[in-house]
């Protein structure tokens, strides 16, 4: 299905979000937040049966940040009104979502493009890909959640490097510095890999969306907090029919067949 400059499929319980405004590299505009919006409400439907979401781009980029050339349709909101009422709730809900996410990086990931990327629990690009906080060449800071991720993933040295020099971080040096966890020769491997592992996520069980809980809650938790966190997500765990599955196919020595339930 399609919303506006953006597509939306389902396969094997995989949801496939692409940004589609290729002739921009996929740059975020208007048109564009309104139909990651819709599309978000979409997959969060449990009745289209979504266990893993994939997010890619169309063509030749994943996304290259903002579409400057639609910055004036927004000058009654300003740049702060329009990140609180169209960009946060976006990450919000990916941060939130009750499924794994895979992100399948193809050429630029700029700007708030790249804090979209980095959104991933597994991040996979191409070898083409880059990544870029390009805010710094525009006069302006980053943004999408990039501060609170970057030094977390990747260093507080390294944060600052790619956000004060503003240089391109090749797919390659991202995965050496763990910004990404699979790099593929092309295009077509990349999807077809990232596409692998968004359908063994989809097969996977009920915990999944806890691990994503349980992880997200570890940056803001003490470490006393946390150990509570793992007694509660565990013994929720415990309740679900994919732990009892899980369990007899351990016993009968076969491969669990899970429902994510």
């Amino acid at each position: 299905m399609e919303y506006a400059k953006v597509t939306l499929e389902f396969e094997d319980n995989v949801a496939v979000l692409t940004f589609n405004h290729p002739e921009v590299l996929n740059a975020i505009g208007g048109e564009m937040l309104d139909g990651l919006g819709d599309a978000m409400r979409e997959i969060e439907d449990p009745n289209n049966g979504a266990r893993c979401l994939l997010l890619t781009g169309a063509g030749r980029g994943f996304c290259a940040g903002a579409n400057l050339a639609e910055q004036d349709r927004h000058k009654g909101r300003g740049p702060g009104g329009l990140l609180r009422g169209s960009y946060h709730p976006l990450l919000f809900a990916l941060r939130d979502l009750p499924m794994p996410i895979v992100t399948a990086v193809n050429g630029a990931a700029a700007g708030v493009g790249m804090s979209f990327a980095i959104m991933g629990d597994i991040v996979c690009a191409s070898d083409n890909a880059f990544f870029l906080q390009a805010f710094a060449r525009i006069g302006l800071v980053p943004d999408g959640g990039a501060t609170f991720l970057l030094p977390r993933l990747v260093g507080w040295g390294r944060a600052m490097e790619l956000s004060l020099l503003a240089e391109r971080l090749p797919a390659a040096q991202a995965h050496e510095w763990g910004l990404v966890n699979r790099v593929y020769d092309d295009h077509a491997a990349l999807m077809d890999g990232a596409m692998g592992i968004a359908k063994g996520l989809a097969a996977g069980p009920a915990s999944l969306s806890l691990i994503r809980r349980m992880y997200w809650a570890t940056w803001e938790n003490a470490y006393e907090q946390q150990l509570e966190l793992e007694a509660r997500m565990q013994a929720e765990a415990h309740r679900t029919k994919d732990a009892g599955e899980g369990a007899r196919a351990f016993l009968e020595k076969r491969d669990p067949r899970f429902t994510g339930k």
